[in-house]
């Protein structure tokens, strides 16, 4: 007669089913003779699969220190109860993909995710749903893993006691993608990030910022949606950078903007919809970055250069319907404008070769008042404001000389 012991372990074997010739799947079930996973990682080998089946899981901070890969059948939840991680990674190589993971309150003093992995490589954290974490998914010291098809939401209502949806930080080459992130302090942040690519992600609804990134260099982003956060989308302090097909929309308020870059250099913003904001793109301490083929629409501002932003260009880009084109603070300035359309150009072309033969001046007279005194907005439809920007245009002396598109088009691109 087999004892109950021997049974209990007669079972677990035939749970430990061998995948291939070194690996073993093993499987968790709440009724099963493996219920946790816990019990899962304790059993498992490295390269071994662990196949969590529907269910609520209640555990502690589920440390994976070895190279496993764990995948959930009928979306089994996590919870971690909400006064600790859920899942913490040390190992490389580890794949987690179809989890619920969810009960991660928030703290002052720890930074608390749902997934956290810490100093690995080659991870893959794939097509989970995590909601109501203080962080979602968080790399620290971590290299070549790919973040992917998941989705975060938060309920986040203070900037203080929210985390950030995919939280990076001292990590180089990862990829960010298809991923879907809401109700955080920032979508996305990363923080000393060399050599990564963020592309075709959804952040929406942030307190803060649908991506901020500072110290962050040679990066891509690619593709992505930037929609109803905050204060819009960060960069700072970073080299190299390249924004291209992306959509910054519908951010509004006295410090809010599409896009605001703040001491970037060498970089690329091209190909990029800037839609109904407060401030289409902010550049500030900015220099020899290349803005070209984006489309303005709708903003309040397109465009808000400050003076020491040097040796920047403007180029094919089309501004349509924006209350102002572009604003300065000072009357020098050194960035370049050329070829773009700008539908308050009342210019006319001669010679039929769909260039201005006029050059446009897209600083108002009225823009800069407003920048130096704001509440001046108020009169932004007044007769006075009409005939004020009209003697600016026939004797230009306030406007900055060297904001001047010498060549703008007749039509939009592409048109």
């Amino acid at each position: 007669m087999v004892g109950p012991t021997r049974s209990w372990h007669f079972a677990v074997f035939a749970l430990l089913a061998p995948v291939s010739a070194w690996a073993r799947e093993i499987v968790v079930d709440p009724r099963g003779p493996i219920p946790t996973i816990t019990q899962a990682l304790h059993l498992a080998r490295a390269g071994d699969r662990i196949l969590v089946r529907a269910g609520r899981y209640r555990e502690p901070t589920l440390l994976v220190d070895r190279r496993v890969e764990i995948v959930g059948e009928g979306w089994p939840v996590v919870d971690a109860g909400g006064d600790h991680e859920a899942i913490r990674v040390t190992a490389d190589s580890v794949v987690i993909r179809g989890l619920v993971i969810q009960g991660v309150g928030p703290s002052t003093t720890d930074d608390r995710a749902g997934i956290k992995l810490i100093e690995v490589h080659g991870c893959t954290i794939e097509g989970n749903r995590l909601r109501q974490t203080f962080f979602g998914i968080y790399l620290a010291k971590s290299s070549g893993c790919r973040i992917a098809g998941n989705r975060i939401q938060g309920n986040g209502l203070t900037e203080v006691l929210s985390g950030n949806a995919i939280h990076l930080w001292s990590s180089n080459g990862v990829t960010i993608e298809g991923n879907q992130l809401s109700g955080h302090r920032d979508g996305i942040y990363l923080e000393f990030t060399d050599h990564s690519i963020i592309r075709q992600n959804r952040s929406t609804g942030n307190l803060r910022y649908g991506v901020h990134f500072m110290f962050s260099h040679d990066c891509e982003y690619l593709d992505n949606t930037f929609a109803d956060n905050g204060a819009g989308v960060a960069v700072m302090y970073s080299h190299g950078v390249v924004m291209t097909g992306n959509r910054f929309e519908h951010s509004w308020g006295g410090a809010a903007y599409g896009l605001l870059l703040k001491d970037i250099t060498d970089s690329r913003v091209s190909g990029n919809l800037f839609g109904d904001n407060s401030v289409g793109l902010y550049a500030e301490g900015t220099n020899r970055v290349a803005v070209s083929g984006n489309r303005f629409e709708r903003n309040g501002w397109a465009l808000k250069i400050m003076a020491d932003a040097q040796d920047n260009r403007f180029e094919d880009n089309v501004f349509l319907g924006n209350s102002f084109d572009v604003t300065t603070n000072g009357t020098s300035n050194s960035s370049r404008f050329e070829r773009n359309y700008w539908d308050h150009y009342t210019g006319y072309d001669l010679d039929g070769d769909g260039i201005g033969d006029v050059p446009f001046h897209p600083v108002r007279l009225f823009a800069l008042l407003v920048q130096q005194n704001e509440p001046a907005l108020i009169l932004l439809r007044s007769s006075f404001v009409d005939l004020l920007d009209l003697a600016e245009r026939v004797l230009p002396v306030l406007t900055p000389e060297t904001l001047v598109d010498r060549s703008p088009r007749m039509r939009p691109p592409h048109a």
